[in-house]
């Protein structure tokens, strides 16, 4: 049986010299921004990740703007990635790297136009110079995603209330800007708990199921291709379940990306889970993995899946190459175990509840996508 397509994008972020703080931040000198810039790791990606994956999987690029892509450097990564054989998959506003005190959210009316201003430019760049390096399928169109890195407060007070109204208008003008391009962007929020602020507005997938309702109630905003940015490891860091946040979002149509990764506490070899900072693991093999993939592919869902990850403190340029495949690998991995587990028989058990006999399943399941990875990373 032929293995349907499987869209995989690498994130820019990925490829930096080093984390530093309590790390080194100069492990792997040949990533430094000097020496590797966002269209230099496109060639990178071209010459030492795309070699090493299978013929069903085709690769996107992940950016943001403007500290990765801007109007200096749009042109020369389009014409990259069309080199590569690879599209744009994602481009989100990076207001973190810019805004403290609230981004758009901001009770500050001068930072809110500036980082209204960022959002804007960010999608007149995607249609405009990018527009080249979209997929020539539709249902490909890139997402453009927002990080609620810069939404957030450390004081408590009846100001919050604002700022989410201020969140709504700003994103609601965002929104009509880019149906003016075109309307061919999948927007997505991307809830994260915690980080750059203590506390976050839209801190869960729900509240962002939730805030798009509201858009659209209050503002006119459709919510066709407007959603959740599906990322594994901010669940985990707040001990949620991600496999239900999966059905919520699929019950809703609002799965417009995913980032896959991990946290480490759920497959009982690397470390992390609940409590800890953003670790950011690649994908990691286990049951809730298959599980995701399975709801997925049972919905439909066949949109760009990135690789939201950090190699290890401790890689070379090398292994950290490698952690990446093995990131891509191990999620096709998944997806090809849970497309051969006979899912109508696993309902039965459940039916019958004939748990044990559902948990060996799941556990063959588990046994047969580390198998399947085994035989993707030979080659």
């Amino acid at each position: 049986m032929a293995i349907p397509k499987s869209y995989h994008s690498v994130c820019r972020w990925t490829f930096n010299p080093g984390k530093g703080g309590f790390v080194p931040s100069d492990m792997r000198p040949g990533w430094s921004a000097d020496r590797l810039d966002s269209v230099a790791v496109i060639g990178l990606i071209k010459k030492k990740i795309a070699p090493r994956m299978p013929e069903h999987i085709e690769l996107g690029y992940e950016v943001h703007y403007d500290t990765e892509i801007n109007d200096q450097n749009a042109a020369a990564m389009a014409d990259a990635l069309l080199d590569a054989g690879m599209h744009l998959a994602m481009i989100t506003p990076g207001g973190h790297s810019h805004f403290a005190y609230g981004g758009i959210a901001s009770l500050d009316p001068n930072e809110r136009k500036a980082a209204e201003d960022l959002g804007t430019r960010t999608v007149e760049l995607a249609y405009g110079t990018m527009k080249k390096a979209w997929h020539p399928d539709p249902a490909l169109a890139p997402s453009l995603i927002l990080w609620n890195g810069s939404y957030g407060y450390d004081l408590a007070s009846v100001g919050i209330r604002r700022m989410y109204q201020n969140l709504k208008e700003s994103v609601a003008g965002l929104c009509r800007r880019e149906a003016e391009l075109g309307g061919k962007l999948h927007i997505g929020f991307e809830p994260k708990p915690n980080e750059g602020h203590p506390a976050m507005l839209i801190p869960t997938v729900a509240s962002a199921l939730l805030f798009w309702r509201k858009l659209e109630e209050e503002f006119g905003v459709s919510r066709k291709q407007k959603g959740v940015n599906k990322e594994f490891g901010h669940s985990e860091m707040i001990g949620l379940d991600h496999v239900y946040d999966s059905v919520e979002e699929l019950d809703n149509n609002a799965m417009v990306h995913m980032h896959l990764n991990s946290q480490g506490y759920n497959d009982g070899i690397i470390l992390g889970g609940p409590g800890k900072y953003d670790i950011d693991h690649g994908t990691r093999i286990n049951g809730m993995n298959i599980a995701i993939a399975g709801l997925i592919q049972e919905a439909g869902f066949n949109r760009w899946k990135g690789h939201d990850m950090q190699v290890r403190a401790y890689d070379d340029e090398e292994q950290g190459i490698d952690r990446v495949v093995r990131s891509i690998l191990y999620w096709d991995a998944c997806e090809q175990a849970a497309r051969r587990l006979d899912t109508p028989q696993l309902l039965k058990h459940l039916e019958q509840r004939e748990t044990a006999k559902a948990e060996d399943m799941m556990r063959a399941a588990l046994v047969d996508a580390c198998g399947i990875f085994e035989e993707l990373y030979k080659g």
